[in-house]
C-alpha cells in the first residue's frame, strides 16, 4: 500500500487530529462523504474502533502498512507494553525527530530534509527517513547555504514548538541532540495505542 498523497484535511475529518500528517484544521465537524453526517449517529464496530486507530499511526507517521506491521513484530519481541515500545519505536525514526526539532512544519516535510541530504546524524549525512535515532545521537543541518536557509524558513514558519523533555535544540548552531528515549506523555498524537496491538493480534 503507497503513501496518501491526497487532501489531508479528508484524512483529518476522518480520524482526527494528526500534528505529523498535516497543521491546517477543518472547518467541518462531519467524516466526509456522502453520508458524513449520518455517520457519528451510527454504532462503530469493535474492528472499525481498532482500524481507525491503526490508521492514525499510518497516516502521522506516514509509512505504509508493511512497515508498520514490521514495527509490530518488533514491538511483540521487546520487553515491556508491545502498544509504548511501538510508539516509541516510531518516535525515534529520524523524520519524527527532525519534526520534533521543529526543522518542518509536518513528518512529511521532515522526511524531505531527509531524502535530500540536508540532515546530518553524529556529523554524517544520513538520507534514510526511518533510521532509528539512539541516545545521544546529535542531529545537525548540513553547513551549505541552501540547507540552512531552508531550515531557518521552516523554523521561522513554525514559531514555538513543545519540544519533548527527550531531545534539546539549538536555534542559534541549528544542532539537536536525543538524550533518551521518549515518554509516552510527550507523544503528541491523541491514540490508543492498546487497539492497535489489537488490530495486529492475529497477524503478528
Amino acid at each position: 500500500m503507497s503513501r496518501y498523497r491526497g487532501p489531508r484535511l479528508r484524512i483529518v475529518r476522518r480520524l482526527g487530529e494528526l500534528p505529523g500528517f498535516t497543521r491546517k484544521v477543518s472547518k467541518k465537524e462531519n467524516p466526509p462523504g456522502q453520508h458524513g453526517a449520518t455517520q457519528n449517529k451510527q454504532k462503530a464496530s469493535q474492528y472499525s474502533i481498532r482500524l481507525r486507530e491503526k490508521q492514525k499511526l499510518r497516516f502521522n507517521y506516514g509509512i505504509n502498512e508493511r512497515q508498520l506491521l514490521n514495527y509490530m513484530k518488533k514491538a511483540k519481541k521487546a520487553k515491556g507494553s508491545s502498544g509504548e515500545v511501538l510508539l516509541k519505536l516510531l518516535e525515534m525514526r529520524l523524520d519524527n525527530i527532525v519534526f520534533r526539532l521543529g526543522m518542518a512544519p509536518t513528518i512529511v516535510a521532515a522526511r524531505q530534509l531527509v531524502n535530500h541530504g540536508h540532515i546530518l546524524v553524529n556529523d554524517s549525512s544520513v538520507d534514510i527517513p526511518s533510521y532509528t535515532c539512539r541516545p545521544k545521537d546529535r542531529i545537525a543541518v548540513k553547513a551549505n547555504q541552501s540547507s540552512i536557509k531552508l531550515v531557518k524558513n521552516y523554523l521561522e514558519t513554525n514559531g514555538a514548538m513543545t519540544l519533548p523533555e527527550h531531545l534539546t535544540w539549538s536555534s542559534e548552531t541549528l544542532l539537536g541532540e536525543v538524550k533518551g528515549f521518549v515518554q509516552r506523555n510527550w507523544i503528541s498524537l491523541q491514540i490508543n495505542e492498546l487497539l492497535v496491538v489489537e488490530y495486529y493480534a492475529r497477524k503478528v
